[in-house]
């Protein structure tokens, strides 16, 4: 059975990066009777991260395993400020901050996590010395 090319596999995980922020914009204002409920930032938090993962397995570079995080803040910001018709969809309040801090921080962490792992095996690899023993 023929495996699915990896550049096929990371616009796929684009593609969900990008509908995922249009549902977490969408479902900020919810509310239960008169609490407000930002139930979305905290799943976009978890999402995103589960994206940098899946996206980091393909490749550790930064273009590659970030490319999901970028689609996501860039539709946040875009269709946030300017939405569909000119509305203004991102919340000027604690939700809006909420939503933008716990859907890019996480995932930016796992991503420099990432990147670490990618380098400290590229200086491994070729042959480079790594931790105490590069010290001594």
């Amino acid at each position: 059975m023929k495996t699915v090319p990896d550049w096929l596999l990371l616009a796929m995980l684009v593609l969900d990066a990008v509908v995922l922020a249009l549902l977490a914009l969408f479902f900020l204002p919810l509310r239960v009777g008169v609490v407000p409920v930002p139930v979305t930032a905290v799943l976009a938090g978890a999402t995103n991260v589960l994206l940098v993962l899946a996206a980091g397995r393909i490749s550790g570079r930064m273009r590659v395993a970030g490319a999901p995080l970028l689609a996501w803040v860039v539709v946040v910001i875009v269709f946030g400020v300017a939405g569909p018709g000119g509305d203004v969809v991102l919340m000027g309040d604690w939700r809006g901050l909420l939503l933008l801090a716990l859907g890019a921080l996480p995932p930016a962490m796992v991503l420099g996590t990432l990147s670490g792992r990618y380098r400290a095996a590229t200086r491994t690899a070729r042959g480079g010395a790594t931790g105490v023993a590069a010290r001594k």
